[in-house]
């Protein structure tokens, strides 16, 4: 007759707190008082009587004494009521339960309905209805749902012991009835996993017994779970509700389970029974020795703890403050959120711990995950300061003279002057920041680390732009970015290496100022037209990559047409038209008006629009002569007196620096004495 035990049978993170802070409060010698029975055992309220808590049904029978608020919970109402009446309250209520008077509170302050799945006499579900703002409606199944009207809008919580399979069922009615449903699963984890436990133990016995409180919720739950996967399922409150004649056979294999309600020593007064009816046939001798391995198989299955020791658990409840990990041990363990690494965990995570308490002074083990992450991310981080990687960190804090930064768990001193290859005037920027450093300094005794971000960007720019030089080369055309301008050009990243492209790269036409042609930040494709790996000097070209305007000036320009210009330059012998940037024409000083002129300026002026006659377009020398005389005389009759006409000279531009301007000039004063007037 094999027995098996569930893993979860027994006190629930919530009842092992109230009724260990009930013993230790009851050494105190302070009158006390319970609201209600603490939990639903029997047991457990007599021996809490024993000592002196002794229920009381409302707060009035509490006046002058200490009361315990069980972990039921209560309204508010009745939480005032204690304070005024009572001479101290000391609130017991469960963690999961105060979540749920959260979630009531909250989602209701509006007036919105509240629809609360649960037993309507349980003190959990009335204690709860009080906290809502508007009107709660109760409802245990989905019939009961059904016959809800259809409703706008309403909150849906649940009991946090309500089976799981019922609330599904509820809510999938509610999700018709309520046009704007908001749903919330308050179910205590532990309550999950305690019936999925069960149910699966259940399935796979000839027998089963679950020992709790007959007036418990969970215990009557578990029963009903188990009573459907086994028929052959007892609700036992002691050891003396076993039938002597429950398992008669030797090959049956009997499966024991226990409510949240039910304290330790009442399951090993059954698992004891069920050991006694295993060896009834052996003599008393036997009977003991075995009656002594069983226990000690049993005392086996509970590991031992000390502080500093380190386990592997699963949790098996999760609060907002909390996690309780079963590790074996008597009594699970706590990790508070601030003590836990990784604040992701789920039901059923298996996670490593290290023991910082057996007892906290309320019976609960304390456990934490921050030591043992701490050391293995430290010894982590020394493989990598040996093999001089770089390590991944998040800027935590600005201190005086530089940077806390965390590095997988290990805290890392980044002084100002490593922060960056210039001056950082505000530090605090890096606050929460990824970045990567280098480990420059370790004391291996006081776990103290000093980094550096400054020496990974060094590096990393110097890989970039020795990448960035083997792969470049005079001609090619490559992708980049403008970072900055100044007077005599615009400096660009070609990816790692910056190049400049000089003012006259950048158009063909004249620049004033290189933001005329580009802007900071600005993508561009430009042609690498020198390479100096010695002096680190890149030449840029950006207009060769455009069409120069001479290539189609003839097509553009064509003899007789009249165009306009705008005139940019002023000599003796003439004016220069700019046609289009890059593109001028010379309006020799004999064609810039229908009269004669002594000076050029007489007839027009720098930055004045004109319209022009095309007289003429050399592409080879890159020469266009221009008449406004002619363009004028193409649109008016001709005057009635004849004026001097002097020889017609056709000129351009070169270029249009002033070099190329003198050597024009040159050129129109050795054909100037050809010119003829009419007198």
């Amino acid at each position: 007759m094999p027995v098996t035990i569930a893993a979860h049978a027994g006190f629930c993170m919530g009842v092992r707190r109230a009724v260990e802070k009930a013993q230790a409060l009851a050494e105190d010698g302070v009158a006390s008082c319970t609201l209600g029975e603490l939990i639903h055992n029997p047991a457990v309220v007599r021996r809490l009587a024993e000592k002196g808590f002794t229920p009381v049904g409302s707060p009035e029978e509490a006046a002058g004494r200490r009361v315990l608020i069980r972990s039921h919970g209560v309204s508010p109402e009745v939480l005032r009521k204690l304070k005024e009446t009572a001479g101290e309250v000391v609130d017991l209520t469960c963690p999961f339960v105060e979540k749920l008077h959260r979630t009531v509170e909250e989602g209701s302050r509006d007036g919105t309905p509240v629809i609360l799945a649960g037993q309507r006499e349980h003190p959990e579900v009335q204690g709860t209805a009080g906290w809502a703002h508007g009107p709660v409606v109760t409802v245990a199944s989905a019939e009961e749902a059904e016959a809800l009207p259809p409703m706008e809008k309403a909150v849906a919580v649940c009991q946090t012991t309500f089976p799981d399979d019922a609330w599904e069922g509820i809510l999938a009615v509610l999700r018709r009835k309520v046009a704007r449903l908001e749903s919330h699963c308050t179910i205590c984890s532990a309550t999950e996993v305690r019936q999925r436990e069960a149910g699966e133990l259940a399935s796979r016995c000839d027998a089963m017994i679950v020992v709790g409180g007959r007036n418990s919720a969970n215990t009557r739950k578990l029963y009903e779970i188990c009573l459907g996967k086994c028929r052959r399922t007892l609700l036992a409150e002691s050891a003396a509700d076993i039938p002597p004649a429950f398992a008669n056979k030797d090959s049956e294999m009997i499966g024991i389970t226990a409510g949240a309600s039910t304290p330790s020593d009442l399951l090993k007064e059954v698992v004891t029974r069920m050991s006694d009816m295993e060896n009834k046939e052996l003599t008393q001798t036997q009977e003991e020795e075995n009656h002594k391995d069983f226990m000690a198989e049993v005392e086996s299955t509970l590991v031992r703890i000390r502080p500093g020791q380190t386990l592997t658990g699963k949790v098996v409840q999760i609060s907002d403050d909390e996690v309780c990990v079963s590790i074996g041990y008597k009594a699970d363990g706590l990790i508070k959120r601030a003590d836990l690494v990784d604040q992701d965990v789920k039901l059923d995570d298996e996670i490593e711990v290290e023991v910082v308490k057996v007892n906290d002074g309320e019976g609960n083990v304390l456990l934490s995950q921050r030591n043992i992450v701490n050391r293995k991310a430290w010894d982590a981080l020394m493989e990598k300061y040996d093999a001089g990687e770089y390590v991944d960190a998040v800027g935590k804090e600005a201190v005086k003279g530089g940077l806390i930064a965390d590095i997988g768990g290990v805290r890392a001193f980044v002084p100002a002057s490593q922060l960056s290859q210039r001056y950082v005037e505000k530090i605090s920027d890096y606050v929460g920041k990824d970045m990567k450093l280098k480990i420059i300094e370790v004391d291996k005794q006081k776990k103290r680390v000093v980094a550096s971000r400054k020496a990974v960007v060094a590096e990393e720019a110097a890989a970039r732009k020795k990448e960035a030089w083997s792969r470049l080369e005079e001609g090619i055309v490559i992708h980049g970015i403008v970072r900055r301008l100044t007077d005599f050009g615009a400096f660009v990243d070609i990816g790692g290496v910056d190049g400049l492209i000089h003012i006259t790269d950048l158009s063909w036409g004249r620049v004033r100022h290189p933001s005329d042609v580009v802007k900071v930040n600005q993508e561009v494709d430009v042609k690498v037209l020198s390479l100096d790996p010695e002096k680190e000097r890149i030449q840029l070209g950006y207009k060769q990559l455009q069409d120069h305007p001479w290539d189609h000036a003839q097509e553009k320009y064509p003899e007789g047409s009249i165009v306009t210009g705008k005139v940019v330059r002023i000599t003796d012998f003439g004016a220069f038209v700019e046609l289009e940037p890059g593109l001028d024409g010379l309006v020799h000083i004999s064609q810039c008006a229908t009269t004669r002129v002594n000076k050029v300026e007489d007839a027009v002026q720098v930055g004045q629009e004109v319209q022009v006659k095309v007289l003429g377009v050399d592409p080879e020398k890159k020469r266009i002569s221009l008449s406004i005389r002619q363009a004028v005389e193409d649109h008016a009759p001709a005057a009635p007196e004849a004026e001097a006409v002097g020889t017609e000279a056709e000129y351009e531009v070169v270029a249009t620096d002033d070099t190329v301007a003198e050597k024009f000039a040159s050129l129109a004063e050795e054909e100037a004495p050809a010119e003829k007037t009419e007198e």
